[in-house]
């Protein structure tokens, strides 16, 4: 074999560094009965977990009103947003995601929280769900996967069956600040809407 494919041997191939998979972030529950518990996030670049620096003022915006709700979590990724919610009071979530990975995430999350006895995690289709399910919650939290205009289908979707939502309950969208744009909805209305570095949170209300 030429030295051209050899390389020069004075040259060592971090071999460690090569054959190393990528470390999951650590994410961790910031109140409530499990805080300070640490959560695994999905493996990959594919969701976006929520920073502390956005959970921390949605959850003080949500404490006081959170007690005994039912939760929706459409892209539920690691599950960091509805487990933050049963720590922090809410009585039921129910966690859709297409991705095995995530779906195993979330199923972990659960255990190392003991909260899993409040969940439902289904790996499945989050706008087939809604066509289909006969529930009704308090509190959607839709983070789609970015730049595809999904959070928008998921709010017309739930516009048009706006029995999903309970009365007096509330639809949260986290996106990038460049995906935002006015959507007209028959049954929900924008309430706030909050900005934190590259994340914004849309509050929608039910009409």
């Amino acid at each position: 074999m030429s030295d051209e494919l050899l390389g020069d041997k004075s040259k060592k191939l971090d071999l460690k560094h090569i054959c190393t998979k990528p470390r999951r972030k650590k994410l961790r529950v910031i109140g409530g009965t499990a805080r300070g518990k640490k959560l695994l996030s999905v493996p990959g670049d594919t969701t976006r977990p929520i920073l502390d620096r956005v959970k921390t003022p949605l959850f003080d915006i949500l404490r006081p009103w959170l007690s005994r709700k039912t939760v929706l979590d459409m892209f539920a990724g690691s599950g960091a947003v509805g487990i933050e919610a049963l720590s922090q009071g809410a009585e039921h979530c129910t966690f859709l995601d297409l991705s095995k990975a995530a779906v195993d995430t979330i199923r972990t999350n659960l255990e190392n929280t003991g909260l899993g006895g409040q969940a439902e995690v289904r790996k499945t289709d989050a706008f087939s769900y809604i066509k289909n399910c006969q529930r009704s919650f308090d509190l959607v939290y839709i983070a789609p996967p970015q730049y595809k205009g999904l959070w928008i289908e998921a709010l017309q979707l739930l516009a048009e069956r706006p029995d999903k939502v309970n009365l007096g309950g509330k639809i949260i969208v986290q996106i990038d600040p460049k995906e935002n744009e006015g959507v007209q909805l028959t049954s929900f209305f924008l309430e706030d809407e909050r900005r934190y570095g590259n994340t914004v949170l849309l509050f929608f209300g039910k009409r």
